[in-house]
């Protein structure tokens, strides 16, 4: 019985993680009702209790640093995501996840065309913990613009200036053509469900063998 003893643990360490991630949900949904930081909050922010907290941010768009993040899809379509860093008016330098954008598959290496704004901006988002990552194969893409991923530890050696340690989400529409239908986070939740279920339904698969074959065949066997 010890495959079924495993098994039931699994499935229960399964669901004890779903109930971290509803409490993680929880928390960031919470935050969202909070009132928004500014600039001079950031430095003080936490990527394990701030996430989902709204911000009001000033600066200048740092474009000559932008990173295009790669086979990012969005309503159906496939592009870039644009990260870019944003110099805040106290010189600091927050990495802002800005929008999305369609590539040109006639040229693959071609970079979308970005207003070039050198004005002072005024960016409404909220906080994640880092740029949207996808599924990467081998090692990561250099130091070019477009890339698959973006660290922010290993771009705040790259570009030799520290970042504030948590990404800005924008959300507000700017008139730059940037898309932000941004999807509402997925935590994973259903995952950990799908897993308990399967451990718990192996669980009962290896009782009900067990009952079978020790206790109900033999008593089912001819007696000689």
């Amino acid at each position: 019985m010890s495959g079924a003893l495993a098994t039931a643990w699994l499935g229960r360490w399964q669901l004890q993680r779903a109930d971290e991630k509803i409490a993680q949900q929880r928390r960031i949904e919470r935050q969202a009702e909070l009132p928004a930081l500014g600039a001079g909050d950031l430095a003080r922010a936490d990527a394990s209790l701030d996430q989902g907290r709204r911000v009001v941010l000033s600066g200048r768009w740092w474009h000559e640093r932008t990173v295009y993040l790669d086979n990012r899809p969005m309503d159906g379509r496939v592009g870039f995501i644009v990260v870019t860093p944003l110099r805040l008016a106290d010189q600091g330098l927050v990495l802002v996840q800005r929008g999305w954008v369609p590539r040109n598959f006639s040229d693959r290496q071609a970079l979308p065309a970005l207003p070039q704004a050198g004005d002072e901006q005024r960016v409404h988002g909220r906080l994640i913990a880092a740029p949207s990552r996808a599924y990467e194969l081998g090692a990561a893409q250099g130091t070019s613009s477009i890339r698959q991923n973006l660290d922010p530890a290993a771009y705040a050696r790259e570009i030799g200036a520290p970042l504030l340690p948590l990404t800005v989400l924008q959300t507000d529409a700017d008139g730059d053509g940037l898309l932000r239908h941004w999807p509402a986070p997925d935590l994973g939740v259903s995952k950990h469900h799908g897993y308990a279920f399967q451990w718990f339904a192996l669980c009962a698969l290896i009782s009900g063998l067990y009952v079978w074959f020790q206790f109900v065949r033999p008593r089912r066997a001819p007696k000689p």
